[in-house]
């Protein structure tokens, strides 16, 4: 799996591990290696702008790798980023 976002490519086997590695990139946030859901809080509110209220909601129910990749798809979907998934490993 692959993000794109502020030129940079972030590379990982889940969503989680892209969520971190977006979360090192961030020069900005001040509470590295913490939650994940503290990162993805932080960073949505930074897309504020251009996500619907609804959007910015973490569910309580959801695990980090649901949130994760939903957080991905949600950027890509704004612009704020580019999921790409390879697809090589996958069976024919």
């Amino acid at each position: 799996m692959l993000f794109r976002a502020r030129g940079k490519i972030h590379r990982g086997e889940s969503a989680v591990e892209i969520v971190r590695s977006l979360e090192l990139a961030a020069a900005d946030y001040p509470y590295r290696g913490q939650s994940i859901r503290r990162f993805l809080r932080w960073s949505l509110e930074r897309l504020r702008d251009s996500v619907h209220p609804r959007e910015l909601d973490l569910s309580d129910t959801l695990e980090d790798e649901s949130l994760a990749l939903n957080y991905l798809c949600l950027c890509d979907e704004c612009g704020a980023g580019e999921l790409l998934i390879n697809h090589q490993d996958s069976p024919a």
